[in-house]
C-alpha cells in the first residue's frame, strides 16, 4: 500500500446516463474555433484556422444541476455551449476511420470562459489558462454511451434565464469529432477517461449571478446551472 505524503485528492466524476456508474475524469482537452460562424464572431476567417486545442484541469468538472460561483479576476465571464466525447479506450497516431472506436459516449457541456483574460492573453500571445482553465470552468451533463449511437448532426442550443442565445447543428464543425480525435492523438496519447470539448457556435456572451443556464444537445441530456455570487460578496 503506498503511503502518500497528504492525502491523495479524490478522482473527478461524470454522471453515466441510465446507470449508476460514473466516468472517472483523466484530462479535459478542448478545441477552439470549430463552428464557422463562432469564428466570424471572434474576428477570424474560417479557412484561415487550423484546430487549436487548450487543456482544463480535470477537477474543473461541475455536476449537472450544481450552483457555479461567479469567478474572481473577470468582468466578462461567458458560457460557451459544446459538444463533450467521452473517450473509452486509449491510443495514439489513430485515424479518423478508427477514431469511434475508442469513444465511449457523448455529454452536453459549457466551456465557461474569462473572455477578458483570453483576450488579453491573445493580445500578448501568452497561452489560454488562466482564461479557461480555472476552477469550476467546466460543467457537464450526464454521458450518454457511444453504444445507443454516435453523433453526427442534431441541435445545440444554450439559453440564458429562458432566451435562447445560441442555437446551431454540431453538424456544422469545421472538425468533426473523428477528425479532432485523429488530430489529438498525434499530439498525445489519449487514455480511458480523457473528455474533449468540441467548440462552441456563435452566440456566446456574458453571465452575471442569478443567471439561469439551460443547454443541449439533441439526444443527450440537458444542462443545468445557475450563477451564483463569489463567496464573500
Amino acid at each position: 500500500m503506498t503511503d502518500f505524503a497528504i492525502p491523495p485528492p479524490a478522482t473527478p466524476s461524470v454522471a453515466v446516463a441510465g446507470t449508476d456508474q460514473r466516468f472517472p475524469v483523466h484530462r479535459i482537452y478542448c478545441i477552439g474555433l470549430n463552428y464557422a460562424d463562432h469564428i466570424r464572431e471572434m474576428g477570424g476567417e474560417p479557412g484561415d484556422v487550423l484546430p487549436v486545442f487548450f487543456m482544463k484541469p480535470a477537477d474543473a468538472v461541475v455536476a449537472n444541476g450544481a450552483p457555479i460561483a461567479y469567478p474572481p479576476a473577470t468582468a466578462n465571464f461567458h458560457y460557451e455551449i459544446e459538444l463533450v466525447v467521452a473517450i473509452g479506450r486509449g491510443g495514439r497516431e489513430l485515424s479518423p476511420e478508427q477514431a469511434p472506436g475508442h469513444v465511449f459516449g457523448y455529454a452536453a457541456g459549457n466551456d465557461l470562459t474569462r473572455r477578458d483574460l483570453q483576450k488579453a492573453a491573445k493580445g500578448r500571445g501568452e497561452p489560454w489558462d488562466t482564461a479557461k482553465g480555472f476552477d469550476h470552468s467546466a460543467p457537464l451533463g450526464a454521458i450518454r454511451p457511444a453504444r445507443l449511437g454516435h453523433l453526427a448532426r442534431g441541435r445545440i442550443w444554450l439559453s440564458v434565464n429562458g432566451e435562447t442565445r445560441q442555437q446551431s447543428d454540431i453538424g456544422q464543425m469545421v472538425w468533426d469529432v473523428p477528425h479532432i480525435i485523429a488530430a489529438l492523438s498525434r499530439l498525445y496519447e489519449l487514455c480511458p477517461g480523457d473528455l474533449i470539448f468540441t467548440g462552441t457556435p456563435s452566440g456566446v456572451g456574458p453571465l452575471k449571478p442569478g443567471d439561469r443556464l439551460e443547454g443541449g444537445i439533441e439526444g443527450l441530456e440537458v444542462l443545468r446551472n445557475t450563477i451564483v455570487a463569489a463567496a464573500g460578496d
